[in-house]
């Protein structure tokens, strides 16, 4: 038999000559944005914006278009979501011109001492298991916003998810991914094989999976509102399933449980207002950073740069070095926020960046005395709703509390340990909280409603989104799809510190010799594959009066409208 070879010339041709996927013109693959008229959801689930766009046609508005794709991302994205977690949201009150912020999130356990840990020899609060459950704050966050602003009666507003858990629903495949990943991580906890493992195994992409106990669970809360949850028969088994686990959060915990209206905070950008919620949450360093690299000329430094790259990079060690010391719940102390976002402080901080080296440490500044889903709606009527939730850690703790269909949040892990720190333990305390929504006016008028969901990276993807569409120009799909910068390193609000200048994680995208710049500057590159969240986001177009959408390419997610 002759053999046919066939030699393969590799042609080097300048990266410049692939300057574009698509129309266009950037060298990023991308798609276009989705407008509609009279209403938009964005979620990291097709499901669920399907589910918001019912409810939105059915006569519901976006509070009560959000709360029903929330829920159904509970059941259809578990690996992220669930009412065993927080919630926060900013709303638009088109009626009332003005932006709203909801703190949702849970307290930990009265009866848990820091003593205990302590005791136990605990350096630092365990990621699983009965100690990081803090109460669960999404149900009372879903009536808080229904009460002040809902339309429709919550039992039409929750069927969506109730049929969905009885009838089932084909698993899609980054969440299908998460399950395996997630359940092999909680398979031991129990009832976790139960729910999550139908036939011993979780279920693979496409596969129909049910959580009828989630449906009984979500028909309760259903007849019995918000005090079924926390006052009623679903706060006795949680509080009877975390006695039996060793853990301490009980049916008083539950009972006290409320969520705040809170001001939102903001600063300005280029004339654009960013708006995010004060802590417990980590929202204002998102802030504190765009306050940084408003002192520079971003735009003209172009997209991808490693001059832009490195002044980012810079700005976030700078914000995270505040966060790590003074973020924390302000019913138990003094948040300097003001000071923390205010221009004079930026300038400051911005100081300290040597605009050729990275550095290898930051303090943090001197103040006087001081897996997550995220979705986004809007309705005909000009209300929008800028929603994220979260177990934290993915899947959450692996308590999953017997007949209930879901798993209680470990987001207690977020404490600290140290004595005196900001965020140290304390019975009845909200812990640091990475979820946070965000919203951008124009004004004083609303233009985008966004969230990056992940960690750390939340902050981040904030800003990188707002550079990309103010300084950079891009479209509101676009902004998502660009490749993306994840510095990891910082102090931890924990207390815990990490390596010194840490690392800078790069999505694949960026030049060949832009990596070998920022490498000559002193920081330390790593490719990685994931960790580069998740993005949603809804602009207004105020002269053609229509609905701009967008959606997370790295997920299973969707934007709709009509």
């Amino acid at each position: 038999m002759k053999r046919i070879f066939f030699l393969l010339f590799v042609v080097c041709i300048p990266v410049s000559v692939f300057s574009q996927d698509r129309i266009t013109g950037h060298d990023f693959a991308t798609r276009s944005e989705v407008i509609a008229r009279n209403g938009m959801a964005a979620t990291s689930q097709p499901l669920a914006t399907q589910v918001a766009l019912d409810i939105l046609k059915k006569g519901g508005n976006a509070i009560d278009a959000a709360i029903a794709a929330n829920a159904v991302l509970g059941l259809v994205e578990p690996t992220g979501a669930g009412i065993g977690g927080d919630l926060f949201a900013l709303i638009w009150s088109a009626e009332k011109g003005k932006l709203y912020g909801l703190n949702a999130s849970g307290r930990s356990p009265r009866s848990l001492k820091l003593e205990y840990f302590k005791e136990k020899g605990y350096e630092f609060i365990p990621s699983y298991g009965p100690l990081p459950v803090s109460v669960p704050g999404c149900v009372d966050g879903w009536y808080e916003m229904h009460d002040m602003f809902g339309r429709l009666p919550m039992k039409d507003v929750l069927q969506p998810a109730i049929s969905y858990a009885r009838e089932g629903f084909p698993v899609s495949e980054v969440i299908a991914y998460y399950l395996d990943k997630g359940t092999q991580i909680l398979k031991e906890y129990p009832n976790i094989k139960q729910v999550y493992m139908p036939g011993g195994k979780a279920p693979v992409k496409g596969q129909i999976f049910k959580n009828l106990l989630l449906a009984n669970t979500l028909e309760k809360i259903v007849k019995g509102g918000r005090n079924e949850f926390y006052r009623g028969s679903i706060a006795r088994v949680i509080e009877s399933f975390m006695k039996k686990q060793g853990g301490f959060l009980t049916y008083d915990d539950m009972a006290r449980h409320h969520s705040e209206w809170i001001e939102p905070v903001s600063t300005s950008y280029r004339g654009y207002d960013v708006w995010e919620l004060p802590p417990n949450g980590q929202g204002i360093a998102a802030l504190q950073m765009l306050n940084i690299l408003e002192g520079y000329d971003i735009a003209s430094m172009g997209y991808g740069s490693a001059d832009y790259i490195h002044l980012f990079t810079e700005a976030k060690k700078l914000a995270f070095e505040d966060r790590a010391k003074y973020y924390a719940d302000p019913r138990f102390t003094k948040v300097p926020v003001a000071q923390l976002i205010s221009k004079k402080y930026a300038a400051e901080r911005r100081k300290l960046i040597d605009p050729e080296k990275a550095a290898k440490v930051y303090e943090a500044g001197i103040v006087e005395a001081g897996n997550t889903v995220y979705l986004t709606v809007a309705d005909k009527y000009g209300n929008i709703v800028s929603l994220i939730q979260s177990n934290y850690r993915g899947m959450g703790s692996g308590m999953c509390p017997t007949g209930l269909g879901f798993v209680l949040q470990d987001r207690g892990e977020m404490f600290s340990l140290e004595q005196g720190h900001a965020n140290v333990y304390a019975p009845g305390k909200r812990p640091f909280n990475t979820i946070i929504p965000a919203f951008i006016t124009k004004n004083k008028k609303p233009w985008v409603s966004f969230g990056v969901m992940g960690g750390d990276m939340q902050p981040q993807g904030h800003v990188q989104i707002v550079v990309n569409l103010i300084d950079f120009k891009m479209n509101l799909q676009e902004a998502g799809d660009a490749p993306r910068i994840h510095h990891v390193g910082s102090s931890e609000p924990t207390g815990q510190q990490m390596t010194d200048g840490g690392i800078l994680l790069l999505e694949s995208g960026f030049r060949t010799e832009v990596i070998q710049k920022l490498m000559s500057m002193g920081h330390v590159i790593q490719w990685d594959l994931g960790g580069y969240g998740g993005y949603q986001a809804i602009m207004w177009d105020e002269k053609n009066k229509v609905w701009y959408g967008a959606s997370e390419s790295r997920k299973d997610g969707q934007a709709a409208g009509y």
